[in-house]
């Protein structure tokens, strides 16, 4: 879109601030991206930075010296970082997230809260949840964890192997979903780093691949009665799924940050590149128009999107728990439309798109893992048609009550 099309979601002159900002990281981090994309290696150089700016306390709750943006607000930072990598905006997402949604939700005792935020804050020490099981995959499709916790005198002995664990090269401390043998019941725990904890180098993909999504092996390890944060057997009913689960529009956010840089290089490159058979630049050639007018209205369209929805989130704190489905369409909509812009940019670009010198075959790789974060399209499809359904029924029940 155009600059002047994107100042339509700046409201306000704190929104200006918060892109100007967020502008700044973004510019940074690009100089390197395609650097990290290349080795695979963990980018802490980034993450350094985004430290010195503040950025890990975006999301904290001012109480304890976090800046408690909106959830507008974060998508407007989000995006503009993964303009410059997404794999680093995807990696310290993780971490906004979380925070996110337990300064919503603060399921676990304040005490515990607390700390956390004030290591983020003071420290630098950055929090996300390991969920997805190496052996029985994600159990937000109805698996019980296959990590155990066994109890033991003042506390728990855990052992288990988590995958998709992102940052996990960088983090201190983590929390990690288990199955208590002796209760019968799952529940979230606080684990810090020790020598029982092992980070192992699996993480090697086609996209974003400076992430550290690395696998987590804990063996036997001990943590006090007081690391079990909160009981998890009523998924339905847990901060992860909690206010709509809005916290998970960054992703979105961060897979149309990737497809406006590809829209920003193909633009540029279709106006600076002749056609001798054309005698102008590219940028004239009918084909091109339309896949430029078509990449327009793709990235309008989400923007519009996503931001009229975050926008409603923040305001109407009675339909909070309403958006849920509001919500996977988002997701749904913005990460396709984000592979289906790339694309389009890649062929205009033509063969020059395949070349590593240019990013476009990063931006590719990086948007088709949007696919493949939760929640998967075939269970965004299955959950609106139950809605739709649903919705139908009661509506004939209430016809044929009348």
């Amino acid at each position: 879109m155009s600059k002047k099309n994107d100042q339509i979601f700046i409201r306000n002159e704190r929104d200006k601030q918060l892109v100007e900002y967020a502008n700044k990281i973004s510019d940074a981090v690009s100089k390197t991206a395609a650097k990290y994309d290349e080795t695979g290696e963990f980018p802490f150089e980034h993450f350094d930075l985004l430290e010195k700016k503040g950025y890990f306390k975006l999301a904290l709750p001012q109480e304890y010296g976090g800046e408690a943006l909106s959830l507008y607000e974060i998508l407007l930072v989000q995006e503009r970082l993964a303009r410059g990598s997404g794999s680093t905006a995807l990696a310290v997402g993780w971490h906004l997230m979380t925070f996110f949604s337990l300064s919503y939700t603060r399921p676990w005792k304040e005490t515990v809260f607390k700390r956390l935020c004030e290591d983020a804050v003071q420290h630098g020490s950055l929090l996300n949840v390991f969920a997805t099981e190496r052996d029985g995959g994600n159990i937000t499709r109805g698996n019980k964890p296959t990590t155990i916790a066994k109890k033991t005198q003042g506390g728990y002995v855990i052992s288990g192997r988590k995958a998709f664990a992102t940052l996990a090269p960088y983090l201190k401390h983590f929390s990690v979903l288990a199955y208590i043998e002796d209760e019968d019941k799952t529940a979230e725990f606080l684990i810090e780093k020790d020598e029982t904890v092992q980070v192992i180098h699996t993480w090697n993909t086609l996209g974003m691949r400076s992430t550290g999504s690395h696998d987590v092996e804990m063996t036997n390890t001990f943590v006090a009665d007081h690391a079990l944060l909160s009981y998890s057997d009523n998924l339905s009913n847990s901060r992860f799924n909690a206010a709509s689960k809005a916290y998970t529009l960054q992703l979105p956010a961060i897979y149309l940050g990737i497809a406006e840089a590809a829209r920003t290089f193909i633009i540029d490159f279709a106006e600076n590149k002749y056609s001798p058979s054309l005698g102008n630049k590219i940028s004239e050639a009918p084909h091109v128009k339309q896949k430029i007018g078509e990449i327009e209205i793709l990235l309008s369209s989400s923007k519009f999107l996503l931001y009229s929805l975050a926008e409603k989130w923040d305001n109407n704190v009675n339909l909070r728990e309403e958006l849920t489905d509001e919500v996977s369409i988002a997701k749904y909509t913005i990460t396709n439309n984000a592979i289906k812009i790339v694309e389009l940019a890649m062929s205009i670009a033509g063969g020059h798109a395949l070349s590593k010198d240019l990013p476009l075959e990063r931006y590719f790789r990086d948007v088709q893992c949007g696919l493949y974060n939760p929640p998967h399209n075939d269970m965004i499809i299955s959950q609106i048609a139950g809605s739709a359904l649903k919705n139908y029924r009661s509506s004939q029940k209430i016809t044929q009550s009348v």
